[in-house]
Order: structure tokens, then C-alpha cells, then sequence
């Protein structure tokens, strides 16, 4: 089992007077019960996806809730909102019982949660592992913060080695991201009790359970044909920018229905979207985005293949990564993608308080200059807050310096 970065700060929110209330929202089999059960082995495990324990659950008082289950974890509780008002009412009546909250339709959830319990509840999203969570061995390992988190906590770069393979943990950290160029970043997928063989079995397995439960979940649908062909566009063509009405040929379905198909991706955890930077805000609204995948186990269970990633894809896999850890240290930092008039393309844009970090993608072993003319003189455009430094991110080992405020090095170093 694999240590999570936001154990402590799920364990720390428990038990101050904020957390009485934990809602823990994420895709379907991305641990959520796991590390819910790890920390909290006092509170109880209830199953709604039970239906005699779920109806049973039901008919409690609240009363009842706060003498029998004071402290307990409800799973799948989106299925039942019932009870989510009846944790309400124990909330308000009560100081002493505590709640953890888990779903995997993170649209049914999160309104059934706004609805109900407003101000009563703090949400935490869960993804896929880490470069840094693959890195560890056991659940209590400390997860080491990368140099990306790093940077993103204090603003600094912090010192790097000339070459990747001079770090101690240079090993270990190309195992674990190597295995996210071929798995993904599932939990149940790093164990070797599987075969490479039922590691690909598990991904498809996972991707038929989505579209039979999780899509049916959010929507109704009679016909599931058009959107598990929108899914298998998009993971194609991941990390492109993103045509409606292109979109709307290929499937065969209104612009409007590929808009919502779109937003289901997005709330079930599948995809990524980065708006189009733009200093006025509006204008974001309007320019096509670029839609990625937050798992590459997924896109290649979608598309059926097992290879290495392409170019697109290699973009995806690190633009998630730079996303979930980022996500990790500062919930509300913002991502972008730029496209200007002249044809300068910049693969990712993180906003955070004090300025930006802008990131190019390259799927080479050997970056040059060239890689980097994008980079250049980006200050001129984002100048509404300063552009704290930009990063070349491939799979050269060599670390090195392109220009003003401008490093390149190996993604696994600066990730893992």
C-alpha cells in the first residue's frame, strides 16, 4: 500500500472543529475507502451501496445516529441523501459525532452536499497516485514533497543536481515513472501480485464500470453509443485543443450534448480542462480549451493499446501530474493553457497568488534552445502579476538553462 500526501492534512481537518464533517470525493477505486479506513479504524464502515443496510439506515432518527453511530464513514453516500440530511440534523443538534463522507459522482455528491450541508462540511478531492506517493512502500511512509511542491510552497527554486542521475533516489523514482507511463496511477495497480497482463485486464475492467455505473449515476441515459465515442475521441486526441463543433460531427450529436458529455468527463474525475489564458476573464469563456486525461492507464484501456505515450499523451500525463501535486500544496491555484494571435503556444499556465509558473512539454532526450521560444519574454504577456519562472519538462537527465528564468530538466526529477 502506498502513503498519500493528504493523510495528515485529512487526519488534522478530523479532528479540528471545522472537520466534524468530511466529504472525500474522487473517481471510482481511487482509495477512498482505503485511507479512510487506515485513518479512522475507530469510526464506522457503512456501506450504502448495501441495500439492506442503506434502507435500514434510513429509518434512524437522529437520535439514533448520534447514540449508535457517533463516529462512522459512509461510502457511496450520493446513492441516499437521505442520509446526508439526516448528518445534517445530527450536526446541528449535537457537537460530539463525527463524519466522513465518500462518493464517486462528484456531481450528485457535491450538490447533495450544497444542499444539505452548506457551511457544516470541508471537501477534499482525492486523484490518482503521485510520483512521490508511487515512490513510497508503505502507508506510513512520509511522502516527500518533489521539487515542484517545493516551489509552489515558497516561490524559490530549489537546488538541483546538473543531472538527474546524480540524485540518491534517481532509481527509484524512474521505476515509479515508468510505471505511470504504462499503468497509470491507480492503487490497485501497483501491486505485483498482478501481471502486466491483469494490470491491463483491471483498466478495462475499470473503464467498462464507469460507463455502466458512474455515467448513469449523473445522467440517464438509454444510449450510451455517443458518449464512449466522445471518450474515445478525446483520449486520441488528449491534450489538444478542444472544437465543439468538430466534435459534434465526429459523434454524431448536438454541440449542446457534447458541451454536457464534456462536463460529465470533468465531474467524474476523467479529464482535465485548462481555459485558454486571457487577461480578461470573459474572453476565457469563449476560447477553445484543452481537455486532458488524468490517467494514462485509462486512455489506453479506452483505446485499447499498450505502448508507450506519444507526444499529446506525454503532455497529458505530465500536465496532471504538475495539476494533482500542485492541488495538493494550494487548493486554489488556477491552470491554463495559452494560444496567442501569433502563434505563440505555452502547454501550461499555473496561477498562483504571488505570480505564475509556465510550463513547455517535450517528449525528447535531448532539449535545445528552440524548445524554449515560447518561454521567452512571456512576462510581456502575463504582465498582471510576475512570471516567477518557466520550466522545460522532457526526459533530457540534464538539468540546464535555456534563458532568463527559464530550467530544463528531466519531468520524473522535477516531479518525483
Amino acid at each position: 500500500m502506498k502513503a498519500r500526501y493528504l493523510s495528515k492534512e485529512i487526519k488534522r481537518l478530523a479532528e479540528s472543529l471545522n472537520g466534524r464533517i468530511l466529504v472525500l470525493t474522487g473517481a471510482r477505486q481511487i482509495g477512498k475507502t482505503t485511507i479512510s479506513k487506515q485513518l479512522f479504524a475507530d469510526y464506522e464502515y457503512l456501506s450504502i451501496e448495501d441495500p439492506i443496510q442503506s434502507q435500514a439506515l434510513s429509518m434512524m432518527t437522529a437520535k439514533q445516529w448520534k447514540s449508535l453511530y457517533p463516529k462512522a464513514i459512509l461510502d457511496e453516500v450520493q446513492k441516499m441523501p437521505v442520509l446526508i440530511r439526516s448528518i445534517k440534523s445530527v450536526y446541528d443538534q449535537w457537537e460530539e459525532p463525527r463524519y466522513i463522507l465518500l462518493g464517486s459522482s462528484q456531481l450528485l455528491l457535491l450538490q447533495k452536499v450544497k444542499e444539505s450541508l452548506a457551511g457544516r462540511c470541508v471537501i477534499i478531492d482525492m486523484y490518482p497516485l503521485t510520483l512521490p506517493e508511487l515512490c513510497t512502500t508503505s502507508f506510513n511512509d512520509d511522502v516527500v514533497d518533489s521539487p515542484l511542491q517545493k516551489i509552489i510552497k515558497s516561490g524559490d527554486l530549489p537546488d538541483l543536481f546538473p543531472s538527474f542521475v546524480l540524485d540518491s533516489s534517481h532509481s527509484d523514482k524512474m521505476i515509479a515513472w515508468n510505471h505511470l507511463l504504462t499503468f497509470g496511477g491507480y492503487p490497485a495497480l501497483v501491486s505485483d501480485d498482478r501481471t502486466d497482463r491483469e494490470k491491463y485486464e483491471w483498466l478495462a475492467g475499470y473503464v467498462r464500470t464507469y460507463l455502466e455505473r458512474d455515467v448513469r449515476d449523473i445522467a440517464v441515459m438509454s444510449d450510451l453509443e455517443p458518449y464512449t465515442k466522445l471518450q474515445k475521441v478525446l483520449a486520441l486526441q488528449t491534450g489538444s485543443l478542444c472544437n465543439v463543433s468538430a466534435l459534434s460531427t465526429k459523434v454524431g450529436v448536438s454541440a449542446p450534448t457534447v458541451k454536457k458529455y464534456l462536463q460529465y468527463l470533468s465531474l467524474s474525475y476523467q479529464t482535465i480542462t485548462l481555459p485558454s489564458w486571457e487577461r480578461n476573464e470573459s474572453k476565457r469563456l469563449v476560447k477553445a480549451p484543452k481537455i486532458h486525461f488524468v490517467d494514462y492507464g485509462v486512455v489506453q484501456a479506452i483505446l485499447g493499446k499498450q505502448a508507450q505515450p506519444n507526444g499529446n499523451e506525454f503532455e497529458s500525463i505530465v500536465v496532471s501530474e504538475i495539476y494533482k501535486q500542485t492541488k495538493q500544496v494550494d487548493s486554489n491555484a488556477r491552470f491554463y493553457h495559452l494560444r496567442t494571435s501569433d502563434g505563440r503556444e505555452v502547454d501550461l499556465i499555473v496561477e498562483v497568488e504571488s505570480g505564475y509558473f509556465a510550463f513547455e512539454v517535450k517528449l525528447t532526450d535531448h532539449v535545445s534552445k528552440t524548445d524554449a521560444r515560447h518561454l521567452r519574454e512571456l512576462n510581456e504577456i502575463l504582465n498582471d502579476k510576475p512570471l516567477l519562472h518557466s520550466f522545460v519538462l522532457s526526459n533530457d537527465v540534464q538539468t540546464s538553462e535555456l534563458g532568463d528564468n527559464i530550467t530544463a530538466i528531466h519531468a520524473a526529477y522535477f516531479l518525483g
